[in-house]
C-alpha cells in the first residue's frame, strides 16, 4: 500500500510537470504575438486543461493495455498478472517508469527544449518494463501503432497543414492593411489557443489517469475491462487538478523557445498554427492515439514559418529539438531501467522510498539550476539571443539598446 501511495503521488507529480512542460504548445504563439498577456494566457490554459481532462478516457485505455504487458489478456487466466510478476513488482515497474518520465521532463525544461512529455513517460515505462520482465513485457504492436507511427507522422502533417493554412491566410488577406490584419487575427488567436488548451487536457491528462489505472489493475483494485467505460472520479479529478496547476505555473522556458526561438511569428501565423494543432490533437484523442502534443505544436509553428512568404525559420533550433525528440524514448528508458534496478536491488517499500528520495533530490537540483538564469512572464518575450539560444540578458540590452530586436 505504501508503494501504491508513493506511486500515485509520483504520477500526479508527472502530471504536474506535463502541465508546465506543455503550456507552450497552446499559448506560446499567442504570448509571442501579444494576443494574450503571459499570465492571462496560462490562466486560460489551466482552466481549459482542467475542463478537457473530463471529456474522454480513450487515451487512458490505450495506456493500460498498449504499452506494458502486465496482465494476461486471453485464455482462462485473462485478467491475472503475467507469469513471474506479482503486484509489488508491477508497481515498482510503473513507479520507475514515472521517475524516468519526470526527470527527462525536467531536464529538457531546464534547457528550454520542447520535447514530448508523452514519449518521456512511455520511454520510462518501456525501460523499466524491459529491465524487469524483458522484451515479453512490452506491447510492441501497441507501441508501434499507437505511439511510434503517430510520432513520425504527426509533426509532418502538422507542418504541412499549418503551412497551407498560413499561405492561404496571407493570400486571402493580401490587400488588408497590416495593422488591421494583426489586430483581427490576435482576437482570433484567443479562440484557437483556447481550443488547443482544451485538446491538450483531453489528451495529456488521460495519460496519467491511465498510469494510475494500470497500477490499480496490477493490485486488483480495478478491472482492466472497465477502463474504457470510465474511471473512478477521484482519478479523473486529481489528474485534472494536477495538470491544471502545472499549466498555471507556466513553463516559461519552453514557451520562450516555441514563441521566439523557432519563428518570429505574427498573428496570422499564430492562428494558423493553433488551429492546425487543435484539429490534429482532438482527432487523435478521439481515436485513442497517445499523440505528442509537443510534436504537433512544434510542427505547426514550423509550418507557419514555411507558409509565410519571406519568413525566417531558425532551423538550427529546430534541429536541436529534433535531437531531443529522437533521444527522449531511449534516454527516459535508461533512467526508468536504472531506477527499477535500484529499487529492485533494495527491495520492498525501502526500495520505493529510496528512488522517491532520488527523484525529489534531482528535481530540486534542476529547479535550482533553472533559477540561475530565470525565464518567467516578465522576460518570456525578450529578444532571442542566437549565441546562447535564450533571452538577451537585461544588462546587455540596457548597455546596447540598438542591438535589441536584431539578434
Amino acid at each position: 500500500m505504501l508503494i501504491l501511495v508513493l506511486l500515485v503521488v509520483t504520477a500526479l507529480g508527472f502530471d504536474f510537470t506535463n502541465g508546465f512542460h506543455d503550456t507552450g504548445n497552446a499559448m506560446a504563439t499567442s504570448i509571442a504575438t501579444g494576443a494574450l498577456k503571459p499570465k492571462v494566457a496560462v490562466t486560460i490554459a489551466a482552466i481549459l486543461n482542467l475542463v478537457g481532462a473530463f471529456l474522454s478516457v480513450q487515451v487512458a485505455a490505450t495506456i493500460t493495455k498498449d504499452v506494458l504487458k502486465i496482465q494476461q489478456t486471453k485464455g482462462p487466466g485473462a485478467g491475472d498478472l503475467v507469469s513471474g510478476l506479482d503486484g509489488q513488482k508491477a508497481l515498482v515497474i510503473i513507479f520507475a517508469g514515472l521517475i524516468g518520465g519526470i526527470l527527462w521532463n525536467l531536464f529538457t525544461w531546464l534547457f528550454g527544449l520542447p520535447s514530448s512529455s508523452s514519449h518521456a513517460l512511455f520511454g520510462g515505462l518501456i525501460g523499466s518494463g524491459l529491465a524487469a520482465i524483458g522484451t515479453s513485457g512490452v506491447n510492441w504492436e501497441g507501441i508501434t501503432q499507437k505511439i511510434i507511427i503517430p510520432a513520425l507522422l504527426a509533426p509532418v502533417i502538422a507542418l504541412l497543414v499549418a503551412a497551407l493554412g498560413t499561405w492561404l491566410i496571407y493570400a486571402i488577406t493580401s490587400k488588408i492593411v497590416d495593422s488591421k490584419k494583426e489586430g483581427g487575427f490576435r482576437t482570433g488567436q484567443i479562440a484557437t489557443a483556447s481550443l488547443v488548451s482544451l485538446a491538450h487536457g483531453t489528451g495529456d491528462a488521460q495519460k496519467t489517469m491511465g498510469v494510475i489505472a494500470l497500477a490499480l489493475i496490477a493490485t486488483g483494485h480495478l478491472s482492466a475491462g472497465s477502463v474504457s467505460e470510465g474511471l473512478p472520479i477521484w482519478i479523473v479529478f486529481s489528474c485534472a487538478i494536477a495538470i491544471a496547476a502545472g499549466t498555471y505555473l507556466g513553463g516559461w522556458r519552453i514557451i520562450r523557445t516555441l514563441g521566439k526561438g523557432l519563428v518570429e511569428i505574427k498573428a496570422p501565423q499564430g492562428l494558423a498554427a493553433e488551429a492546425s494543432s487543435a484539429a490534429i490533437i482532438l482527432t487523435s484523442s478521439a481515436a485513442g492515439m497517445a499523440l505528442s502534443t509537443t510534436h504537433v505544436a512544434t510542427g505547426s509553428i514550423l509550418g507557419s514559418g514555411v507558409g509565410k512568404p519571406g519568413a525566417s525559420v531558425r532551423w538550427g533550433v529546430a534541429g536541436r529539438m529534433i535531437v531531443a525528440w529522437v533521444t527522449t524514448l531511449p534516454l527516459a528508458g535508461l533512467v526508468g531501467a536504472a531506477t527499477f534496478y535500484i529499487a529492485n536491488s533494495i527491495g520492498g517499500a525501502a526500495g520505493a522510498i529510496v528512488i522517491f528520495v532520488i527523484l525529489v533530490a534531482l528535481s530540486g537540483y534542476m529547479y535550482w539550476r533553472a533559477q540561475q538564469q530565470k525565464v518567467d512572464h516578465n522576460n518570456v518575450n525578450a529578444d532571442w539571443d542566437e549565441k546562447s539560444n535564450t533571452v538577451i540578458p537585461a544588462e546587455i540590452a540596457a548597455e546596447n539598446p540598438a542591438t535589441v530586436g536584431t539578434r
